[in-house]
């Protein structure tokens, strides 16, 4: 920034936040979809209803889809049956 006064540039919030790549969680019930992206520090949106008659909540989709590379604190969107 200015190197003559020794001032070093601070890096922005985002360079410093980790790039991960969008692991797959269609077909996991919703708790250990829960689980997996919490580890890789990832927010997290249920849409949809959930069942309460004793059946599992399966995600049915996801947005970012498998593959993509997001940002930690990235919002993740399931889907829900």
């Amino acid at each position: 920034m200015l190197p003559y006064l020794e001032v070093k540039k601070q890096e922005n919030e985002k360079q410093m936040k980790k790039t991960i790549e969008m692991p797959d969680v269609i077909d996991m019930n919703l708790t250990d979809a829960k689980k997996t992206l919490k580890e890789l520090n990832l927010e997290i949106e249920v849409i949809g209803e959930s069942i309460e008659n004793g059946q599992e909540t399966i995600i049915t989709n996801q947005l970012p889809k498998k593959g993509i590379k997001v940002q930690e604190g990235t919002t993740i969107k399931l889907y829900i049956n």
